[in-house]
């Protein structure tokens, strides 16, 4: 008998996550062996677990998911990762090729291809959405987006991302910084450094920007 792929759940949103659990228990060849809603808990639950899949949405609170990835990598070097999204912008597709990611599905996509994607992950395969393989190309050097320019957004470092994601949320830096556990005098310098970044000289103007980007995104 065929030994079960061993997944690890990781979303925000309970009914996503009771949806997931449904489904992919109904395979014989798949074993929940947990589910997260933040990537701070999938970071502990990967580490117990050991699971060969980690299914993980992308926008989530606490630690962003492509820095629990680098983690649960770090920790469980044997463990894919495949991310889970509505959205596919540039940042996020970057951010998950740079975080060796083993995939990326769109949640348009039917059960039946998070189940493929889940299969092919397991074997050392990799699966993008057909949206995401759009933005693809694939050469000597390996997998990139096809467009090699860089957007401002893209000059952000993953924490002055996140920052910039709750402030156009409506977030204070107070609240900002109990969410991802630093000081907010932490917060107030991730905010200055993204502005000086790009070119914006107050909070409202990039709420504005982050919204317009889709970087507000939840």
């Amino acid at each position: 008998m065929t030994q079960s792929i061993a997944v690890l759940l990781v979303d925000d949103h309970s009914l996503v996550r009771e949806m997931l659990v449904d489904r992919l228990s109904r395979e014989q060849d798949i074993q929940i062996v947990g589910t997260a809603s933040n990537g701070d808990d999938a970071i502990v639950r990967a580490g117990e677990s050991q699971p060969d899949i980690v299914l993980m949405d992308i926008d989530m609170p606490g630690t962003h998911c492509f820095s629990a990835a680098r983690q649960i990598r770090q920790q469980c070097p044997e463990t894919r990762v495949l991310y889970l999204s509505a959205f596919f912008n540039d940042r996020y597709i970057s951010d998950a090729l740079e975080s060796e990611g083993t995939g990326y599905i769109t949640k348009d996509e039917p059960p039946e291809i998070v189940l493929k994607a889940i299969r092919l992950a397991a074997s050392g395969m990799a699966y993008f959405s057909p949206r995401v393989q759009e933005r693809l190309v694939i050469d000597e050097t390996g997998m990139s987006l096809g467009d090699g320019t860089r957007t401002k957004a893209s000059t952000l470092t993953q924490r002055e991302l996140e920052t910039v994601r709750y402030i156009a949320r409506g977030m204070s830096k107070k609240e900002i910084a109990a969410l991802i556990k630093v000081s907010v005098k932490t917060v107030e310098m991730h905010t200055q450094n993204a502005m000086n970044k790009l070119d914006i000289h107050d909070r409202v103007d990039l709420a504005r920007y982050a919204i317009r980007e889709g970087l507000a995104q939840a």
